[in-house]
């Protein structure tokens, strides 16, 4: 088998110029590749007890979905402005390429629910900043935060809590 970390694919340009996308979706479409990939992400969590993933919009719901199926958790998606029905909690946040804002239903734990943060990329960290936030908003503790990636030169680890783990499935 190739090694997962060698499907995954530059883009130059793009969202904008200047900015060199990481390109996962041919790791998701090999079959042991994302196998692989999400056992990798999975790895450093088992043993530890935690009740739910909370996956960040968008491809960061393939990796969570998978890694809560893989730990036996539930999951919870934090998603774009808009997108849930029912009562929602938000926080704004800076990208590397602008800003966003995501939001959780304000019922989805119950205050103490032990969770683990899941993205796919992990830039300038702010994504996962508002993560956090919004997980403390609602109670929960946060064991820690799984990516598949971290571009460690972004340094968007130094924005996270740093009594926390932060793991990195593979950093570039």
């Amino acid at each position: 088998m190739t090694d997962w970390r060698d499907l995954i694919r530059d883009v130059p340009d793009f969202p904008k110029p200047g900015i060199v996308f990481k390109d996962i979706t041919p790791v998701l479409a090999d079959a042991e590749g994302f196998n692989a990939a999400v056992e990798a992400m999975a790895a450093p969590w088992r043993g530890v007890v935690f009740d739910a993933v909370f996956a960040i919009e968008a491809r960061g719901f393939i990796l969570g979905a998978a890694m809560a199926r893989a730990l036996g958790v539930g999951f919870v998606p934090l998603r774009k402005r808009g997108k849930l029905p029912a009562r929602t909690l938000a926080q704004e946040y800076a990208l590397e390429y602008g800003s966003d804002r995501l939001e959780i239903h304000a019922d989805a734990t119950a205050p103490g629910a032990r969770v683990l943060l899941v993205d796919d990329v992990l830039a300038t960290g702010g994504t996962l900043a508002a993560a956090l936030a919004l997980a403390r908003s609602q109670g929960a503790t946060v064991v820690g935060a799984s990516v598949l990636l971290e571009l460690a030169f972004l340094d968007g680890r130094s924005r996270f809590d740093p009594g926390l783990a932060l793991e990195a499935a593979a950093t570039f």
